[in-house]
C-alpha cells in the first residue's frame, strides 16, 4: 500500500513545478519580468492555499473518501497543466496555474491522511516515504526540461499532466482509507478553530512555518541561483558552463530530498520528531548561509553543498505532518493536515516573491541567506514543543 500511495503521490504532484521548469521560455513568450516569472509558482501556492482552506473549513478530507478526492483532484491538476501549454497569454496561464494549485490541495494533504490511516507504528517513516515521493514528483519536470531541447517546452507540461492522470488512477487501486482511519465526523464550523486552539498543534505548525519559509523559495529559485553562479564563474559566458546544467543540478538537488525524507522518517520514529526536525532545520539553515561562500565556484564545489541542503531542507517536512497527525483529534486528522499545509504554503508566497527582490539588490550570491531566518524560528518552536507533556505522544518518548 505504501509503494502504491508513494507512486501515486510522485505522479500526482508532477504539475507543481512544471511551469517553473520552463519559466525562462514562458517569460520570453509572455514578456514577463522576474516578478512575473515568480508568479508562475506563486499562483500555484495561492491556489493551493485557497483549495486547502476550503477543504479545511468544510472538512472535506475527513468527510469524503480521501482516495476519490486525490484521484479527482490529480486529474483536474493534469487538465489545468495541459491548458497552460496552450494558454494564449500570462493572464490565462497564471489563472490555470492557480487552478492547478487548488487541485493539488486535494492531492497532498489527503494523501498523508490515507497513509496515517494505514500506519500507526512507523507513521513517521511512512509519511516520510510519501513526502519523499512528492519531492521526486516536484523535481521531475526539471529532469524533463534537461532531457529535451530548449525550444520544445510544451512536452515538459504535457508529461507532467500525464503523470498526474496516472497518479489519480494509482490511488484508486488502494482498497480503502486504512484500518486506522476514523469514522467521518459530522460537519462543524468549529473544527478548524478547535485545531488552531491546541497549543501543542500550534507549536508544531509554527515549526512547519519555519521550514516552509525556506523550502519552496529554495526549490523555486535554485536553478536561477546555479545559473547566476555559473555566469559568475565563467565571466558571463553561458555556453562555457552549459546552458542546461542548472536544470540537471536542480533535479538532482530537489530529488535528493527524497533521501532526506526517508532518513527523517526513520530517525523521527526512533529519536523523536522534535529532535529530528530541529537537527534538520539547523543543518539546512547553515547551508543557506554557506551557499554564498560556494557561489561562483566550480560545480564540483557548489553541488555537494547544494546536495546536503537538498537532503536536509525537506528531511523534516513529513515529521511536522506526522506530529500533527498524532497531536490532533483523531477524527480531524485530515482537516488538521490540510490546515497546516494551507498556512505553510501561504507563507511560501512571501519568500518566493521576496528572494528575487533581494537578489536584485544584493545579488544572488548572498540572497539565499534570507532563508535561514525560517529554520531559526522553527527550531525554537520545536524545542518549545519538546518541553511540553504532549511531546511524549510523539515517537521517541520525548518526542
Amino acid at each position: 500500500m505504501l509503494a502504491l500511495l508513494a507512486a501515486s503521490e510522485l505522479c500526482g504532484m508532477a504539475p507543481w513545478f512544471s511551469a517553473s521548469a520552463v519559466a525562462p521560455t514562458l517569460s520570453r513568450l509572455w514578456r514577463l519580468d522576474t516578478v512575473g516569472a515568480a508568479w508562475l509558482t506563486i499562483s500555484v501556492q495561492l491556489g493551493f492555499v485557497a483549495g486547502a482552506l476550503v477543504s479545511a473549513l468544510l472538512t472535506l478530507s475527513d468527510r469524503w473518501s480521501a482516495r476519490r478526492l486525490v484521484a479527482g483532484c490529480a486529474w483536474l491538476a493534469g487538465l489545468a497543466t495541459v491548458g497552460v501549454a496552450w494558454a494564449p497569454g500570462p493572464v490565462a496561464g497564471i489563472a490555470l496555474r492557480m487552478l492547478t494549485g487548488a487541485a493539488l490541495a486535494g492531492v497532498y494533504p489527503p494523501g498523508m491522511k490515507i497513509v496515517a490511516g494505514w500506519y500507526r507504528e512507523g507513521r513517521g517513516l511512512a509519511i516520510g516515504v510519501l513526502v519523499g515521493a512528492l519531492t521526486l514528483g516536484s523535481a521531475l519536470p526539471h529532469l524533463v526540461r534537461w532531457a529535451v531541447p530548449a525550444e520544445h517546452w510544451r512536452p515538459v507540461l504535457v508529461i507532467a499532466a500525464a503523470a498526474a492522470v496516472v497518479g489519480g488512477l494509482l490511488v484508486l487501486l488502494v482498497p480503502h482509507d486504512g484500518p486506522f482511519a476514523a469514522a467521518a465526523p459530522p460537519f462543524s464550523w468549529r473544527a478548524a478553530p478547535r485545531i488552531l486552539a491546541d497549543h501543542a498543534v500550534s507549536l508544531a505548525n509554527l515549526g512547519y512555518l519555519g521550514h516552509m519559509w525556506e523550502l519552496y523559495a529554495m526549490w523555486t529559485w535554485l536553478a536561477a541561483f546555479v545559473a547566476a553562479s555559473e555566469l559568475a564563474r565563467t565571466g558571463g559566458d553561458p555556453a562555457a558552463g552549459g546552458a542546461r546544467a542548472p536544470a540537471l543540478v536542480t533535479f538532482a538537488v530537489v530529488g535528493s530530498g527524497a533521501l532526506g525524507c526517508w532518513l527523517g522518517g526513520k530517525f523521527g520514529d526512533r529519536w523523536g520528531r522534535t529532535l529530528i526536525t530541529s537537527m534538520a532545520m539547523m543543518l539546512s539553515g547553515a547551508c543557506a548561509l554557506a551557499a554564498g561562500l560556494a557561489f561562483g565556484r566550480p560545480l564540483v564545489v557548489l553541488v555537494p553543498l547544494l546536495l546536503v541542503w537538498g537532503v536536509t531542507v525537506v528531511a523534516d517536512s513529513a515529521q511536522f505532518s506526522a506530529a500533527v497527525s498524532e497531536l490532533a483529534p483523531r477524527e480531524l486528522v485530515g482537516t488538521a493536515l490540510t490546515l497546516q499545509t494551507s498556512l505553510g504554503f501561504l507563507l511560501t508566497c512571501l519568500t518566493i516573491y521576496l528572494l528575487p527582490w533581494v537578489a536584485a539588490r544584493v545579488g544572488w550570491r548572498w540572497s539565499m541567506s534570507l532563508l535561514a531566518l525560517g529554520p531559526a524560528g522553527g527550531v525554537w518552536a520545536m524545542l518549545a514543543l519538546r518541553r511540553r507533556p504532549e511531546a511524549a505522544a510523539l515517537a521517541g518518548g520525548r518526542g
